[in-house]
This record gives C-alpha cells, sequence and structure tokens, in this order.
C-alpha cells in the first residue's frame, strides 16, 4: 500500500512536500519486508499520480499513460537541460508496440516550441512528448528522479521498462536490449556498474570534487549511511559486483519488489542528495538482506553498446564553433620544354636525388650474411 495522505514536515532532514516527509521511524519501518506494507513513494497528494500531486500532467495525456503496454521506453528532461536523442536501429515491431515517452517540464516545452522541433501531435520522431506542470524542486535533475525512478506510478498498466536519461541515445532495438539484460538472465532489475568506481565512498568524494552538490550534503548523507553500518567495498560482497551504479540507464520488469525498491529509493533521494549513485547501495543491501532477490549489475562497457552519450546542452551551448578547414592546393609544377634541359651530367644527378629513395646499394660480400636476417 503507498501512503497517501497531507504532508507534514516533523524532521530537518525529513524530504519534501512531494514525497511526504516520512520520519525516520518510517524510513526504518519502509526495509523491514512485510507481504502487506505501507510506504511513502512520492505524489502523496491528490487522487492519482500525475493528477493534482505537485507533478501534474495533462488529463488527456494521463489517460495515454494508463494504457497497457508489454514494454515501454522512457526519459525526461528538464530545465532544457538535454537535447532530444532519437533512438535509431528499432524494429517495426517495436515502432509499432514499444510507445517512447519523453517527460519536459514547460521550460523545456518554450523551447522546443519556439524552434519548431514538436509539432500539432505532441511528437517529435519517436518521442511521444509529456508535459509536467507544477514540478515539485527547483533542482532539474531531482524532478528528472520522479518519473526515472517512480515509473510504475506513473504507468500502472506496463510490464517492462527500459530508461534512458535524456543526454542519450539508444540505438539497439528495445526487444534486444530486455531480452540481453533481463530475460537471458532471469532477471528483474538490471542497471550498470560505474565504470571506474565500486565504493560509495570514492563516489561521494568524487562528486565533492567535481562540485555535483553542496559537499556538506554529502558528508550528511554519508555520515547517516556509516552508522548504518556502510562499509568501503571488498570482494568479501561478491557475488555482488559493485556498490556504485552508472545509473543514467534502468532496465526494470514493474513487479511488486522492483516496485518497491525504486520507491525506497526514491525516498533516500528526496531525504538526502539527488545523487542516487550514493544511496543505491544502501537501498538494495537492505533489501537483499530480508528476501531472496538480486540486481543484475552488468559491465558499463556492455551499457555502451546499445546507447551512445551526447553532451548536455550547457555544455554545448558553451563549446566553441567547428574550425573550418582550409585546404591548400599545391603550387603549380613547372614544365620544363625538352629544349630547355642539359641532357649533360647535372641532369643525371637530378634524376638520382629524386629516386634516391628507391635506390639500393649493393651490399659488400662480407656484409650479406647480416643483411639476410635484417
Amino acid at each position: 500500500m503507498l501512503l497517501m495522505k497531507i504532508p507534514i514536515k516533523i524532521e530537518s532532514h525529513g524530504g519534501s512536500e512531494f514525497g511526504g516527509y516520512p520520519s525516520l521511524k518510517q524510513r526504518s519501518e519502509s526495509f523491514d519486508m512485510q507481504e502487506s506494507m505501507t510506504v511513502h513513494c512520492g505524489f502523496v497528494k491528490g487522487n492519482r499520480p500525475g493528477r493534482q500531486t505537485g507533478f501534474d500532467i495533462d488529463e488527456a495525456d494521463l489517460m495515454k499513460l494508463e494504457e497497457f503496454h508489454k514494454v515501454i521506453v522512457a526519459s525526461a528532461i528538464f530545465g532544457n537541460y538535454d537535447i532530444i536523442q532519437q533512438p535509431k536501429d528499432v524494429s517495426e515491431a517495436a515502432r509499432k508496440n514499444v510507445p517512447f515517452y519523453m517527460f519536459i517540464d514547460e521550460e523545456t516545452e518554450t523551447y522546443l516550441k519556439n524552434s519548431s522541433t514538436l509539432d500539432s501531435n505532441k511528437r517529435i520522431g519517436l518521442w511521444r512528448i509529456i508535459v509536467v506542470h507544477n514540478i515539485p524542486y527547483t533542482d532539474a535533475r531531482r524532478n528528472g528522479k520522479v518519473p526515472k525512478l517512480l515509473l510504475h506510478r506513473l504507468l500502472p498498466n506496463v510490464r517492462y521498462s527500459i530508461w534512458i536519461d535524456g543526454k542519450l541515445q539508444l540505438v539497439v532495438d528495445p526487444y534486444q536490449v530486455l531480452e540481453r539484460f533481463l530475460w537471458q538472465q532471469n532477471a528483474s532489475f538490471a542497471i550498470s556498474r560505474h565504470y571506474h568506481r565500486f565504493d560509495v565512498f570514492e563516489e561521494a568524494d568524487a562528486n565533492k570534487a567535481a562540485g555535483k552538490c553542496d559537499n556538506s550534503s554529502i558528508d550528511y548523507q554519508i555520515e547517516f549511511y556509516k552508522k548504518e553500518g556502510l562499509s568501503t567495498y571488498s570482494k568479501a560482497k561478491l557475488p555482488i559486483t559493485s556498490d556504485v551504479p552508472e545509473g543514467c540507464v534502468i532496465i526494470r520488469e514493474h513487479i511488486p519488489i522492483t516496485n518497491l525498491f525504486t520507491c525506497l529509493w526514491f525516498n533516500e533521494v528526496d531525504r538526502f542528495t539527488a545523487r542516487d549513485q550514493l544511496s543505491f547501495s544502501t537501498v538494495r543491501d537492505k533489501i537483499m538482506a530480508k528476501v531472496d532477490w538480486s540486481i543484475n549489475m552488468f559491465l558499463d562497457c556492455e551499457r555502451r553498446n546499445f546507447v551512445i552519450q551526447a553532451y548536455h546542452k550547457d555544455l554545448l551551448d558553451h563549446m566553441p564553433p567547428p574550425v573550418a578547414h582550409v585546404f591548400r592546393h599545391p603550387p603549380p609544377l613547372h614544365h620544363v620544354s625538352s629544349a630547355g634541359r642539359n641532357p649533360g651530367k647535372n641532369s643525371r644527378r637530378g634524376r638520382d636525388r629524386r629516386s634516391g629513395s628507391r635506390q639500393r646499394r649493393k651490399p659488400a660480400a662480407g656484409n650479406r650474411e647480416k643483411q639476410a636476417f635484417l
């Protein structure tokens, strides 16, 4: 059961109104796996996600999202942060049966309308655009976590989903992605591990060094997790191969255990920093300690085989224009008539110099054996 009530903030680090301000006691109880549970999972106001909940969607679009589909692909761009990337090499079966949903805010919608890329059917190529109103956070990246982690709440009648961040281009057919990372592995949730870091403490230091968010907020979150038992990753955790996901792609089956996992993961993102890599392993390990369930954490090089990463829009806007290549033609050759040539000794030397690279001296007799092994 999902908790829905009038949210009241009772703790300084209790999350947001959209998330319902879950208390530390409620947070602890949410990790106590029961056959019947009540947990926070965003959208605590209103009678349906997207309808007067603080992440509001037009009624026609809500009806679209309620349709049954076995497979969907989803992404989001908030704050006009990225440029929409069109999927490639999508099969005819997927084009016919797999919807591609792109969630955007009003700022991004204005840009798309002004650039004449959004048509009257709310489509840009394969993407069906879903405009979100009354976004709950001031941080565009945190708004993006809502559809990323709570996709099962926005699309309640979907069996499988592939989430890709807005900066990514899907270049492999969705059915092939599901076959490779879920169906062949008998998995219900798949995500790539970070290409370089496996340890949460290293990830936290990297986030601080890169200025990803306020350092004190990262320190508070890590200290909180340390008190709960977070330790440095080591081989003792095998078969768990990493504590840090890359996070830009999520492949999942929408079943109760994966829905619970992403609800609780979202609650951590809502309570602490928006850096979901920092909270991933804490939620995963708490659930795995109670139930027989695991996540397929595949190599990041495998992820790069089916998605291509583009630059964020702000980086593209500040890049210098491409340098034009100037092709310089060689000077014209001077033709000398045969009457002007000197057939004497100097002419012969000129030919020798021009063809010098093709000349080979005859080796001396004493050097013949050495020359054979060069």
